[in-house]
């Protein structure tokens, strides 16, 4: 068995006898869904990091760059500005203190909102969990030079993401990412100069690529490259903005103060390792493109993987294959956590009339984790391509629950109807557009974008408009109804 494997394993291992240790020290819903708010900035870092820079970036983030070049960065780059903005938000989020942003609806908009965003929430992150474990079995496939296929690599990434979630929940994850986080970072420093040289360096590359590959945006970009590229940033800024998991990160922090520290960290981290992966992608597929066809379903998504193997040596290799397990291990747990928690904190608690204990509801909690850990491994086994169920899964959280969290935070004037009107036409037009993009002859959804529109134009469009218009044709909030989010001062 190669050494690869066996170093990740072992890791892995390592992981998990950590995970058990920690999760003695769960005693209550809060420790499980929040960390018991401890969590301090130098751990808030990493975790952050770890929640975002998933395979998302090291999969399909390479897909992307594999087809496009540095043009793929626009689809990085959303999230910057997002965090840049969240930044201004975070000590608030932690003052709020509370689970979900279900919590933060529910109080501007009511209870229907808390249920659609749950919905909303529920949808998107399954997807985002099976990609993660997709990615996973990339790994799997690489490092053991096929002998393992895909669908069967699968099945250890899912495995060990759903034990390490239901052993500790936030506990877990945010001491998990903390060497994980760590791991990718130097991972990224010490493998992008062997990559780049290992192609022949920058006159290389150009001469090997089209030079659509170097501009700022590839003309490859479906029928409309502008208007595609800039839908690629609105969609990860808006999830980016809106994203549950980043929310349950502030709640854990033990101040506001470590809230705020943390992000302003998080931002560098990330703008460098997602640079830094889009730059390894371009260089590796110079060098490696005549061993990947482009035209089969997710073959770029392993050029990354494939330079861990070809082009640096044994140590760098281990390092980088290392970063892009520890990514998929850490977002998977991140965002498996996060619809369970919605599950059992915006439904069942919250609907429900029956009282449990402390101890019973962390217990009924794993049992969901387990159960939604399942069905993302049954839909990873069904997926074609990460890149487009990562954008579509960036899409709906980010058209359906983003502009009416954040005017929930930071308008005062939007109004329960408002609320609704948009968490609702947010989703059902981006589900609608979906199935348009499968079911129209492909000479009029080329690139997946019905009628060369991408999918995030017209569902932002119409979230935007359903909070904006319902809000304004409706009377203003009451006072009341606004000081848990705008306190007088």
């Amino acid at each position: 068995m190669s050494i690869y494997l066996w170093i990740i394993l072992a890791y892995l291992l390592v992981l998990t006898v950590f995970n058990f240790v920690r999760a003695k020290k769960i005693k209550s819903q809060e420790d499980f869904m929040v960390a018991g708010r401890s969590l301090k900035w130098q751990v808030m870092v990493f975790t952050l990091i770890c929640t975002w820079i998933g395979s998302g970036t090291f999969i399909s983030g390479a897909e992307f760059a594999s087809k496009s070049g540095f043009s793929a960065i626009w689809l990085s780059a959303g999230a910057w500005v997002g965090i840049i903005l969240i930044y201004f938000l975070a000590a608030k989020i932690h003052t709020f203190g509370q689970y979900t942003v279900g919590d933060v609806l529910e109080v501007r908009y009511g209870p229907i909102a808390r249920v659609f965003g749950a919905v909303a929430l529920i949808l998107s992150f399954v997807s985002i969990v099976s990609y993660q474990i997709v990615a996973g079995g990339f790994i799997i496939n690489v490092v053991t030079d096929g002998k393992v296929s895909e669908s069967t690599g699968t099945l250890i990434p899912a495995a060990f993401v759903i034990l390490f979630t239901t052993l500790g929940g936030m506990v877990a994850i945010a001491y998990t990412d903390l060497p994980n986080g760590i791991i990718i970072v130097l991972a990224c420093l010490v493998a992008v100069p062997f990559v780049i040289h290992a192609a022949g360096g920058l006159p290389a590359a150009k001469a090997a690529l089209d030079p659509g590959y170097f501009s700022v945006v590839n003309q490859q970009f479906g029928a409309h490259p502008w208007l595609k590229a800039i839908g690629y940033f609105l969609s990860t800024m808006f999830l980016l903005l809106g994203v549950q998991s980043m929310y349950q990160k502030f709640y854990s922090a033990r101040s506001a103060k470590d809230a705020k520290k943390a992000v302003a960290w998080w931002t560098i981290g990330t703008i460098f390792v997602e640079s830094i992966v889009v730059v390894i992608a371009v260089f590796a597929f110079s060098k490696l493109q005549g061993q990947i066809d482009l035209s089969v379903p997710k073959a770029g998504g392993k050029v990354v993987l494939m330079a861990a193997r070809q082009l640096v040596p044994v140590p760098v290799g281990v390092l980088l294959l290392g970063a892009a397990c520890a990514v998929v291990i850490s977002t998977g747990m991140n965002y498996l956590l996060s619809p369970s928690t919605t599950i059992m904190r915006d439904l069942y608690q919250r609907f429900s009339k029956r009282q449990i204990s402390q101890k019973n509801s962390v217990a009924l909690q794993k049992v969901l984790v387990v159960a939604i850990g399942v069905v993302a491994y049954l839909l990873a086994t069904q997926l074609k391509s990460v890149l487009e169920m990562s954008f579509f899964a960036y899409t709906i959280y980010g058209v359906a629950i983003t502009p009416a969290l954040i005017a929930a935070l930071a308008w005062k004037r939007a109004t329960k109807t408002g609320g609704i009107i948009s968490i609702a036409s947010g989703t059902v037009v981006c589900i609608a557009f979906f199935v348009l993009s499968k079911v129209l002859p492909a000479a009029q959804a080329p690139d997946g974008d019905p009628w060369g529109i991408p999918i995030i134009y017209p569902a932002l469009f119409a979230s935007l408009a359903g909070l904006v218009i319902g809000s304004l044709v409706t009377p203003r909030p009451k006072p009341e109804e606004l000081e848990k989010l705008f306190p007088k001062k």
